[in-house]
């Protein structure tokens, strides 16, 4: 049985949808399989996020900001994690998957100096590492077959919780 397949979903598919996907895939052990889409991908990967997951020893080959469209299986969950609060819109996923939100602000959108930018991709992934964490501590393949109502609240709380 193939284990569940979650989507972390943006609008450009470069840096936390990217993050999530190669850490969640990095720490699920076969548990769970993620992958990434954007609603308008940017068609490359943030050059520090790639860095990022490398210095955090999580492979990174393969990784590339895709389309919703290009998906190779039709996922049971859908994360986006879009920053609502920073007038972010965040895409609809129009599949059939459970859905929740775990807003991240953009380190892409991040100025200032080196150390200020480099702080912004650090702290995205950090906020994301947190969570997915915590994810990998759900019965999620079971709770998607008997409770997802459970699954997704707890999704949800997961979605506000901070390192």
């Amino acid at each position: 049985m193939k284990p569940p397949e979650i989507l972390f979903l943006c609008t450009g598919n470069s840096c936390r949808s990217i993050l999530a996907e190669a850490t969640l895939n990095g720490l699920a052990q076969g548990k769970l399989h993620a992958s990434s889409a954007g609603s308008h991908p940017a068609g490359y990967v943030h050059p520090r996020s790639i860095a990022l997951l490398e210095r955090e020893g999580f492979a990174t080959q393969g990784l590339a900001s895709k389309s919703w469209d290009d998906l190779p299986r039709t996922p049971e969950i859908v994360i986006t994690v879009c920053a609502g609060a920073a007038g972010e819109t965040c895409p609809a996923y129009l599949g059939p998957a459970l859905r929740a939100h775990w807003g991240v602000d953009d380190p892409a959108k991040a100025t200032g100096s080196e150390t200020e930018i480099e702080a912004a991709f650090e702290g995205a992934y950090r906020v994301l590492r947190h969570r997915i964490e915590a994810l990998l501590q759900l019965p999620v393949a079971q709770w998607l077959a008997e409770d997802p109502a459970r699954l997704r609240q707890e999704l949800e709380r997961i979605g506000h919780s901070e390192p």
